[in-house]
């Protein structure tokens, strides 16, 4: 019984360890396979989240072309910021729908001698339009006329910076020149800056200055002119033909306007640095050009303006082109006018005129 039951409990002992062999090999074997199986869940579902991903990365990869795509076309307007984005108030006028002999680019013109004020050619002369920095003409004159001490020195405020237009300059805030610099870089190279400087140093400040810019065309009779400010960069200041060819008469009997105004170029020293500045008329390094004073001026909202005054053919002739529709066709108008006079046998110098001439 005793040899019985010892057998019987080897086989229950041997029955019990297959039993405890096999739950210990069923639990990780079963986790293995648990692992497996979520493995290749796992798999199957990135597989098919693959599938899901791909078309939205193609997307995406498009969309980015199309990003980039766009970034370059936004761009494409920086490159000609020169283009006017609105039309010019003569534009909108119909001004440019009149016509001229000569065919000028010009929509306002105006020719006039000097000595006899003849006027030899008028284009909507009297057409009130924003003549953009023409306005520094009449705020050169204020400054010079006022006698003020040439030497001292004139700082770039923070006032000076335009909101207007948004216009750079290469006289940063705290740039100090003297304020004959300043004049000389406001009328040669149409220095906004310096021009803004220079109305708000004036004795009694900005509004008083303005307020002598429109007195001061007033008593000269530019009935026409209005400003409100001295750069020009303001729509607002606003003139003729007529008057200003008035004011270019006055401007040229001053020896200060007359120099600074034609000189071809002007370094500045600033900090440590020297700055080259250039006229912006062509004209004035043109050697087949006598030209006694001059300035441009342009906005969007005037176009590209032109003042001279000049010898051709013998006579002094005052010359006044607002709105010219091209980069440069206020200087081939300017040419126009010139070859014109010179090729036209009763446009020659009467003798009075040549004996009345005083340079």
């Amino acid at each position: 019984m005793h040899h019985r039951h010892r057998a019987a409990v080897n086989r229950l002992f041997q029955f019990l360890g297959l039993a405890v062999v096999s739950a210990a090999l069923a639990g990780p074997l079963a986790h293995a396979g648990e692992q497996k199986n979520a493995a290749a869940k796992k798999q199957q579902a990135s597989a098919a989240n693959a599938k899901r991903v791909a078309p939205a990365r193609k997307v995406a990869a498009a969309n980015t072309k199309t990003v980039r795509a766009t970034a370059k076309t936004a761009k494409a307007p920086t490159r000609v910021a020169f283009v006017p984005a609105k039309q010019s108030f003569g534009q909108i006028a119909g001004l440019h729908e009149v016509n001229d002999p000569l065919d000028l680019k010009s929509s306002v013109a105006l020719v006039v001698d000097q000595d006899t004020h003849e006027v030899l050619l008028s284009k909507n002369d009297h057409a009130v339009l924003p003549i953009a920095s023409l306005t520094k003409l009449m705020t050169g004159m204020l400054i010079s006329q006022a006698k003020l001490p040439m030497d001292e020195p004139v700082t770039i405020t923070q006032d000076d910076v335009d909101t207007e237009k948004g216009s750079r300059s290469r006289l940063t805030v705290g740039t100090t020149l003297t304020r004959g610099e300043m004049l000389h870089l406001a009328l040669m190279s149409s220095e906004n800056r310096a021009a803004h400087a220079l109305g708000r140093t004036y004795p009694g400040g900005l509004d008083v200055f303005v307020a002598q810019m429109n007195a001061k065309a007033r008593l000269l009779g530019m009935t026409d002119t209005r400003y409100v400010e001295p750069t020009g960069l303001s729509s607002r200041n606003q003139s003729s033909a007529r008057d200003l060819a008035t004011l270019v008469n006055v401007a040229h009997g001053d020896p200060l306007l007359r120099e600074l105004s034609t000189s071809p170029g002007y370094e500045v020293a600033v900090g440590r640095k020297t700055l080259q500045y250039n006229n912006t008329n062509g004209l004035v390094k043109n050697p087949t050009w006598d030209i006694g004073l001059q300035k441009t001026g342009y906005i969007s909202e005037a176009g590209r303006c032109l003042v001279m005054q000049a010898h051709v053919a013998g006579r002094k002739l005052i010359m006044v082109f607002l709105d010219s529709a091209g980069k440069f066709s206020r200087l081939g108008d300017a040419e126009r006018v010139r070859r014109w006079v010179e090729s036209t046998p009763a446009l020659a110098a009467p003798v009075a005129s040549a004996r009345s001439s005083n340079g």
